[in-house]
């Protein structure tokens, strides 16, 4: 099977091009799994598959690397962008790509290589209902500045759908292993049906932000671009920064512009390849 690997701030899936590979017969959670271990496989945070699309120029699958299958990924889509583009599988510098979370329209610029530098995406617009997240309670009610106990400590939380669930956590100081002791126990909290992305997010000032996350189904990863969304989103919604800002996070930046005019938020950042090969683990087959 062939592969290319991709990062975008450091997030890094394995691609596989399906326009051109055959996965219709693959046990795709357990390819997922073998491919993402980092002693044993490629190494990775999951699998992305570039698909042909009924409803959209292209289609994107991603699997984290336990197997499970997420609804979107802003880092993977702007890989996803960079792919399509550069390897000729389209010459146009908008198109749309559907995922689980819904239709998204990238935007890709093109440096003087003639290779994608940067993609711009319309993430669309979040939803706060309960329903929408999916999360405990009454369905149509927000759960904005909620107190959400853990083993040992309790946070001030918003959650928010940008395709996928996300819980952000407003800290006073970013810390790597807060990230990795409370992620996996709001991960997996009652509140949350389908588990969660769980954002540590410290405010640095109306245009900048700190933060960290922690991944369902995968854990600790360098960057989240639907997270780094939900994170603007829900400080801004808060009254703490600006509707455009810079988000740091551990890979690198992104920009987020949470747009009042349509309610839709645009993410802008790089996508990187790394390298291309042929994976000659076994194929798992259903």
């Amino acid at each position: 099977m062939k592969f290319t690997k991709m990062h975008g701030l450091g997030n890094d899936y394995v691609y596989v091009n399906c326009f051109e590979e055959d996965v219709s017969r693959v046990d795709l959670p357990e390819l997922a799994r073998q491919v993402s271990d980092r002693h044993f496989g490629i190494g990775g945070d999951g699998l992305i598959l570039i698909l042909p699309s009924e409803r959209a120029d292209f289609r994107m699958r991603v699997f984290n690397n336990d197997g499970s299958e997420a609804k979107n990924c802003g880092n993977g889509l702007r890989c996803v962008s960079k792919y399509v583009f550069d390897h000729g599988l389209t010459q146009e510098t908008r198109f749309t790509v559907e995922t689980l979370g819904g239709i998204m329209a990238p935007v890709v610029s093109v440096g003087p290589d003639g290779k994608v530098d940067q993609v711009s995406i319309d993430m669309g617009e979040p939803r706060f209902e309960r329903s929408a997240i999916p999360m405990t309670g009454i369905p149509e009610e927000r759960a904005v500045e909620e107190v959400i106990d853990v083993v040992d400590a309790s946070f001030t939380m918003t959650a928010v759908s940008m395709g996928n669930p996300h819980a952000v956590l407003f800290v006073d100081e970013v810390r790597d292993e807060d990230v990795r002791l409370y992620g996996p126990q709001v991960e997996f909290h009652e509140w949350f049906p389908e588990r969660t992305n769980v954002e540590f997010i410290q405010v640095l000032n109306r245009q900048e932000i700190e933060f960290r996350v922690w991944e369902r189904g995968t854990g600790v990863t360098l960057a989240c671009g639907t997270g780094a969304c939900a994170a603007a989103v829900a400080a801004c919604l808060r009254g703490k920064t600006d509707r455009e800002v810079t988000v740091h996070l551990a890979g690198g930046d992104l920009f987020i512009e949470w747009r009042e005019s349509d309610n839709r938020v645009i993410m802008t950042g790089p996508a990187e390849e790394v390298f291309s090969g042929v994976y000659q683990g076994p194929i798992p087959y259903k």
